[in-house]
């Protein structure tokens, strides 16, 4: 598995490769100097079921917490994890 993270001005996604093929992304857009809103994950239907999801959103809290930002997810799935997973409220706005 590797994940690579583009950045273009205001919005960026981590991309999530299996065997170097595209398995998802999550995408964000900035909210100024501090703040993220994670706007959509995705993963392939070829790789579902394999918790991708889940890493992605994990990769991306991992980001804002490194850089001290603070995240919005609007993304349906991105908002279920940060809610379950009590070790990311910190990282809400």
């Amino acid at each position: 598995m590797k994940i690579v993270h583009e950045q273009q001005e205001a919005q960026g996604r981590f991309a999530l490769y299996e065997n170097e093929q595209f398995a998802g992304e999550i995408t964000y857009t900035k909210l100024g100097e501090n703040k993220i809103s994670i706007d959509h994950t995705i993963v392939e239907k070829a790789f579902g079921g394999k918790g991708f999801g889940k890493v992605l959103v994990l990769e991306i809290a991992a980001y804002a917490r490194a850089n001290n930002i603070k995240v919005v997810p609007i993304c349906t799935y991105a908002k279920a994890v940060f809610e379950k997973d009590t070790t990311l409220h910190d990282l809400m706005a």
